[in-house]
């Protein structure tokens, strides 16, 4: 695996075919070959900690274990959040703190469609319903303000 440590810069990891992962960053993209988790545990690691470290700590700080969002660096607010279970192959990874709005997308399939616009203008569509991706953003934001809460 050619690695890759998320940053301040890092907007989303997203899977791609071949267990290779699309990086989008502020000003550029990359194409890892490494799976978005096996990006997500780096990073951790990275940090000082690991997946399944960050995952127990937002299991209890939640109080619920299912599509946790993860804070890899506690210092910076680095919070990402899966779009679906981690260990699905479609799961994205989207970095809480640079989305600027959410809309869903008209879609003729059965599946739903969500558009992120992030705060420097890129925008991504996933399959993914505006209520769900409402719905991790709304935890990833608790789980922000609990850590950040008790570092105060």
């Amino acid at each position: 695996m050619k690695e890759y440590e998320i940053n301040d810069a890092t907007l989303a990891i997203i899977p791609d075919k071949k267990s290779n992962s699309l990086i989008l960053e502020e000003g550029t993209e990359y194409k890892i070959e490494a799976k978005p988790l096996k990006i997500i545990d780096y990073s951790c690691k990275y940090f000082g900690s690991s997946y399944i470290g960050r995952r127990e700590g937002s299991k209890q700080i939640l109080q619920t274990a299912y599509k946790l969002p993860i804070m890899i660096e506690d210092t910076r607010n680095i919070v990402f959040f899966p779009t679906n279970s981690p260990e699905e192959t479609e799961c994205s990874w989207i970095a809480l703190n640079k989305i600027e709005k959410i809309r869903p997308l008209n879609s003729r399939s059965s599946t739903n469609y969500t558009e992120i616009e992030f705060a420097n203008g890129k925008i991504l569509a996933l399959p993914i319903s505006y209520k769900s991706l409402e719905n991790q953003i709304l935890r990833a934001s608790r789980l922000e303000s609990v850590i950040r809460n008790r570092r105060s």
